[in-house]
């Protein structure tokens, strides 16, 4: 049978994840001759690359550069048509890349397609958030007016349309998804496809500190969105301001909500966006920061 697609994941010091996410993969309902699984090792210091080589997926180890730089290595290390992306606290479901596949044979003009990420074991307060608030859902981030993305513990694109438009930008701590899509998208002119029965599970955070680190770093990553876009996205002091203002008012929501879902969701919103207001002026307001975009 003839590859179709490459899986690219990611990976650093996640040996405590890894194994799942490619135990799902070696047991995906297509044929194994059909894909093929890259684990790029961005200079993991704990058994990554170890759990990688158990399931015999290809391991490529590279000096830690970060997650966009990652995926690049597995880009142009791929051999399939197609390259799909999913992330090692990821668990896809057994038709995941049978049904990504499928909507795009359904539709040969398309340039990519990405499915539904839903939480697994999401038994804390801060990972019941992340459902609640549809914080991964694909269908909700591809249907923005101005700038459509998919995340990608759950997506997948032509290798000629990545290859094209030159990968992920590397400068990005986070946010590469969005940056992308834009640019293959303006690119190709080409429809990208929802597939809702390509499902990928996702380890959701499970603390508020856990998560509100890693919604800083999503703010740094929009903060560098806004300046490479800054032509298109005219963000002044006026607009940091409001920003901080509304932030304000979600901490006051919080305050004023004691129980209950009602409760936990404006406390999730408050640790979000005040976590991502700061990361963004992080990077948006940092001089050094201005000279690298």
């Amino acid at each position: 049978m003839t590859l179709r697609v490459s899986v690219v994941i990611p990976v650093f010091n996640a040996e405590d994840l890894l194994a799942d996410c490619l135990k799902a993969l070696v047991h995906q309902s297509l044929p194994s001759e059909q894909f093929e699984i890259i684990v790029v090792d961005d200079g993991s210091r704990d058994r990554s690359s170890a759990v990688a080589e158990q399931f015999g997926a290809r391991l490529i180890r590279r000096k830690h550069g970060g997650a966009p730089a990652a995926r690049n290595v597995g880009i142009h290390s791929a051999h399939g048509p197609w390259i799909a992306f999913t992330d090692s606290d990821c668990i896809p479901s057994r038709g995941w890349l049978a049904g990504l596949l499928g909507a795009v044979d359904r539709a040969p003009e398309c340039v990519g397609a990405a499915g539904p990420i839903l939480g697994f074991e999401s038994d804390s307060p801060a990972a019941q958030f992340v459902d609640l608030s549809r914080g991964l859902d694909a269908e909700r981030h591809l249907s923005h007016p101005r700038f459509p993305f998919a995340p990608l513990g759950n997506s997948m694109y032509l290798q000629s349309a990545l290859k094209d438009v030159g990968g992920f930008d590397e400068r990005f701590t986070t946010y590469d998804a969005c940056d992308l899509h834009l640019r293959i998208q303006r690119a190709q002119k080409r429809p990208f496809v929802f597939v809702p029965a390509a499902i990928v599970l996702h380890r959701h955070r499970r603390s508020w500190t856990d998560y509100w680190r890693q919604q800083f770093g999503y703010g740094r990553g929009y903060g560098q969105f806004l300046l490479k876009h800054r032509n298109e996205v005219h963000w002044n002091l006026a607009n940091e301001l409001r920003a901080i203002g509304s932030v304000a008012e979600d901490g006051i929501r919080a305050l004023r909500e004691s129980q209950g879902e009602a409760a936990l969701i404006a406390r999730g919103t408050f640790c979000k966006n005040s976590a991502q207001r700061l990361g963004s002026i992080a990077s948006f307001w940092n001089p050094s920061e201005r000279v690298r975009w």
